[in-house]
C-alpha cells in the first residue's frame, strides 16, 4: 500500500488522532512534528525549549485552521498524542523530580540524570523501566483528589 497526501474529504466531519514526535536536537533546540499525513498541509513546532516547541506548532494549528476557514474549507480537530524523548519529557514535564522517578524506577539516580541530560542514552530496558515508572505517576495522580 502506498502513502501519500490524502484528500481533504477523506477527512471531512470527522475528528483525527494525531501523533506528536517530540525530540532534543543535537543544536540544543527542542522540535516537535505531527507523524501523520494530515490533508493537505503538515504540523511542525520549534523552540529553545520543548514547551516552546509545542506552543509554536498549536500556533502553526490555529493558523491553518483560520486559513483554510478563509478559503472555505475546513480542518479537522486534532486530538493529541505526545511522544517524548527521554531529553524533551523531562524539559516539559521539570516538575518531575528527575531523583524520585529513578528511584521509583529502580535505576540509579545519577544514571538517570545523565539520561535526561542527554550525557548517555538510556536503552530499551531502562526506557521502559522509567515508562513503567512514569505510568504509575500518571495513575496516582488521575486517582488523587483534594
Amino acid at each position: 500500500m502506498g502513502y501519500g497526501i490524502l484528500p481533504y474529504s477523506y477527512f471531512k466531519e470527522m475528528d483525527m488522532k494525531a501523533t506528536v514526535i517530540m525530540e532534543k536536537a543535537s543544536d540544543g533546540y527542542y522540535s516537535c512534528f505531527v507523524e501523520e499525513n494530515l490533508p493537505g498541509f503538515g504540523l511542525a513546532g520549534y523552540g529553545d525549549t520543548a514547551e516552546a516547541a509545542k506552543e509554536d506548532m498549536m500556533k502553526a494549528y490555529e493558523e491553518i485552521k483560520e486559513i483554510q476557514k478563509e478559503e472555505g474549507e475546513e480542518v479537522p480537530v486534532l486530538e493529541f498524542t505526545y511522544k517524548y524523548d527521554m531529553q524533551s519529557f523531562f524539559n516539559y514535564f521539570s516538575f518531575l523530580n528527575v531523583t524520585k522517578v529513578a528511584e521509583l524506577a529502580g535505576i540509579n539516580a545519577s544514571l538517570m540524570r545523565q539520561y535526561t541530560s542527554g550525557v548517555t542514552a538510556a536503552g530499551q530496558k531502562q526506557y521502559d523501566k522509567i515508562r513503567v515508572a512514569v505510568e504509575r505517576i500518571s495513575k496516582e495522580l488521575s486517582a488523587a483528589t483534594f
